[in-house]
């Protein structure tokens, strides 16, 4: 009975002809008391589900990749994480954003039944900005600028503040597939400073080691917050950026134990 009731927690209600396609323990302590399965009450499933290790997870969204190259660029981002060119600097850049002025959801400990409140807001009136941001692997820091607009002058201009920094090395730059890290006068300009940009497979957002701290720049900096100017945001990201700096360490073993290590071959018609 136990597996029967695991089981059918587990299927979409739907494929059992109900009319609904989520369960709620009520729901399914009516469906095994019709079906002559169990008559139990909803805290002795939550018991058998939890005893069973099923859990109440939110659905997973996942976007395959449509690259046919899209095994060959994953090994050259691996390799350039794992075994880093002697002659230059792997570095990890991408946009973060859009930073709207809004009361930003978090947590906190707080006394039970009295959660921290925000003002809800359905206008914002003061404009975006946009972080470009680069992460460099040998040290574990992060270079950032705060625009208004995140096109290729924008993202040329911190390459060449890259540039700038590491004079005598070649630039690595790990980038997704943005148009603007695409654009002549991008591609152009780093062919002939010593800069390779290194694309990832398409919506393969996930091998870009700066994504890791961006979320955690989001959960630690912005959580909670409201925020009611673009230069108190903008604050609050630079000292959390100067903490991150200054507790930096060098990136490495990168996805050790992931399956992605195992694959050599990719179906890319997969939505």
């Amino acid at each position: 009975m136990r597996r029967q009731v695991c089981l059918i927690a587990r299927c979409c209600p739907r494929d059992l002809s109900l009319a609904f396609s989520t369960w709620s323990l009520t729901k399914l302590a009516d469906y095994l008391a019709a079906a002559g399965i169990a008559r139990i009450s909803r805290e002795s499933i939550r018991q058998i589900l939890h005893y069973a290790g099923v859990r109440w997870l939110a659905t997973k969204t996942w976007k395959a990749s449509t690259d046919p190259d899209f095994i060959a660029k994953m090994h050259r981002v691996l390799d350039l994480y794992d075994h880093p060119p002697a002659d230059g600097r792997v570095i990890c850049a991408d946009e973060f954003g859009p930073l709207n002025l809004q009361p930003r959801p978090g947590r906190a400990w707080r006394p039970a039944g009295y959660p921290a409140r925000r003002w809800a807001t359905y206008r914002r009136t003061g404009g975006v900005r946009h972080m470009i941001a680069a992460l460099d692997l040998a040290t574990g820091t992060m270079t950032y600028r705060i625009r208004e607009r995140k096109r290729w002058r924008e993202f040329l201009a911190l390459l060449k503040l890259l540039r700038a920094r590491w004079p005598g090395q070649k630039l690595y730059v790990i980038v997704d597939n943005f148009s603007p890290h695409k654009h002549p006068q991008v591609t152009g300009w780093a062919a002939g400073h010593n800069v390779e940009l290194v694309f990832l497979p398409t919506y393969a957002f996930w091998l870009n080691w700066i994504e890791p701290e961006f979320a955690a720049l989001r959960y630690f900096a912005l959580s909670g917050i409201d925020h009611h100017t673009h230069a108190w945001q903008g604050e609050m990201i630079d000292r959390y950026i100067r903490w991150h700096n200054a507790h930096a360490r060098p990136k490495t073993d990168f996805a050790p134990n992931s399956v992605i290590r195992t694959w050599t071959g990719y179906q890319t018609n997969v939505a």
